[in-house]
C-alpha cells in the first residue's frame, strides 16, 4: 500500500531532537510565549523576508486577525467586501466572514487553480476593499498582476499562504508571505512546514499592522492585565514553536524533494484520461499536494483503492455548496464546480522512495 501521507515517517528524522528539546521544555517550566516562540518568529520572518512574524494558534486565526486588525486600524470597515477564490478551502472564506466582512467569490484560472486576475477585474467596485489570494496546493498565484490591479484600485492584498511555505516568485524576487500587505500561514501537521498540532503565523512588513495583531492575539494586551483592545486568545504554543524551529531548517530541502517527485510524475505519467497539474518548472510551486483531474472520479477512486494507492480529494464540495454557506448556494460558478467534481490528489511527500513513486506512476499509466 502506498499511503497518501505517513506523518510518522515524515517526522521520524526529527524524533531524537524532538525528544531532547521536549525534555528541555519540561525543565524550563515556561509554557506560554517563551524563547522558542520568539526564536521561531524571528527565524520565520527572516525566512520569508519580512520585518515581522507573529505566531498564532492556527491558520484560520492568522487570516481572521489580519482582517480584524485592518478594521481596528480603520483600513477596513465591517461590511466591506473581500474578493476570494471560489475554489479554496472553506477556512479562507470563514476568515472573511468571522471578521465581519463579506466574501465575493471569484472563479479560478482552470490551469493553475488560483484566483484569476481577469475575473478579479470583473468584480471590482467601490464596496470591494481587499483581495484574499490563496496559493492553492502550494503554487503561487499571479502576484505581479494581482498587486498591479490592487494598486490601481487602492485595494489591500492578503495572502493565504497556508499551503505555500517556501514558494518563491522569480518575477517578484520574494517568497510566499512577502508578496502582499500581510499573509497568514498554517502549520497544521500535514503542511510542508507542519507542527505536531495546530499552529499558525502572520507575516507582514507593516509595523502598525504587526503591532495591532500582537495586541489582538493576546487578549488585546501588551502588558499583563492591561488591555488596550477587545482581543482574542490565539497564541503560538511554546512547544509547537520548539518543533517548528527544528523543522524549519529542513524546509527547503523537503520542498526540493517534493518538486523532484512532481517532476517524475509530470514526465512519466502518460495517460490521456488523467489531466496533470500545470507547473512552470520554477520554485513558485512547493507541491503541498499533487492534484490531477479525471472525468469519472468515483471510478478512478475505486481503481486506486484496488491498486492500493492512497488518495485524498482537495476538496470534494465547493464552499458555496456547503450547508454552512447556504446563502451562497445560488451562485453561478461553473469553473469552480467542475474543478471540485474532478480533482483528486495522489501521494506526494518528501519521504516517498523512488520505488514508491514509480509504483504510483505505473498504476496511473495502467488506468
Amino acid at each position: 500500500m502506498i499511503e497518501f501521507l505517513n506523518l510518522n515517517k515524515l517526522n521520524a528524522r526529527f524524533e531524537d531532537e524532538f525528544s531532547s528539546q521536549f525534555k528541555s521544555f519540561l525543565k524550563k517550566g515556561y509554557y506560554i510565549k517563551g524563547t522558542q516562540v520568539e526564536q521561531f518568529e524571528k527565524s520565520f520572518a527572516d525566512y520569508c523576508g519580512t520585518k515581522h512574524c507573529i505566531g498564532v494558534a492556527n491558520g484560520l486565526d492568522a487570516l481572521t486577525l489580519i482582517f480584524k486588525a485592518y478594521i481596528e486600524l480603520g483600513k477596513l470597515n465591517v461590511g466591506d467586501e473581500v474578493l476570494v477564490p471560489a475554489n479554496t478551502y472553506i477556512a479562507s472564506i470563514l476568515s472573511v466572514i468571522n471578521a465581519g466582512l463579506i466574501p465575493i467569490f471569484i472563479e479560478p484560472d482552470e490551469n493553475t487553480f488560483n484566483i484569476s486576475p481577469s475575473e478579479i477585474l470583473k468584480h471590482i467596485k467601490p464596496s470591494v476593499k481587499a483581495i484574499l489570494v490563496v496559493h492553492l496546493y502550494g503554487q503561487l498565484a499571479n502576484m505581479t498582476e494581482i498587486n498591479a490591479i490592487a494598486k490601481q484600485n487602492a485595494l489591500l492584498v492578503i495572502e493565504d499562504a497556508a499551503q505555500a511555505h517556501g514558494a518563491f516568485s522569480i518575477s517578484e524576487g520574494k517568497k510566499a508571505g512577502n508578496l502582499s500587505d500581510a499573509a497568514g500561514f498554517s502549520f497544521y501537521p500535514t503542511k510542508n512546514l507542519g507542527a505536531l498540532g495546530d499552529a499558525g503565523a502572520v507575516t507582514t512588513n507593516d509595523d502598525e499592522l504587526a503591532h495591532c495583531i500582537k495586541l489582538l492575539h493576546n487578549y488585546g494586551s501588551s502588558k499583563k492585565y492591561v488591555n488596550e483592545k477587545l482581543g482574542f486568545n490565539s497564541r503560538l504554543d511554546e512547544l509547537q514553536a520548539t518543533f517548528l524551529n527544528i523543522k524549519l531548517k529542513f524546509l527547503d530541502e523537503q520542498n526540493d524533494r517534493r518538486r523532484a517527485i512532481a517532476n517524475l510524475y509530470l514526465e512519466s505519467i502518460k495517460n490521456p484520461k488523467i489531466k496533470l497539474p500545470y507547473y512552470d518548472g520554477t520554485d513558485n510551486h512547493v507541491f503541498h499536494v499533487f492534484v490531477v483531474r479525471v472525468e469519472n472520479r468515483s471510478h478512478f477512486m475505486d481503481y486506486l483503492e484496488n491498486s492500493k494507492i492512497g488518495y485524498l480529494i482537495h476538496y470534494p464540495i465547493a464552499p458555496h455548496q456547503q450547508k454552512a454557506l447556504i446563502k451562497y448556494k445560488s451562485l453561478y460558478l461553473p469553473v469552480t464546480e467542475v474543478i471540485h467534481d474532478s480533482v483528486i490528489s495522489i501521494p506526494l511527500s518528501p519521504v516517498m522512495t523512488n520505488a514508491e513513486v514509480q509504483t504510483v506512476i505505473n498504476a496511473l499509466n495502467l488506468y
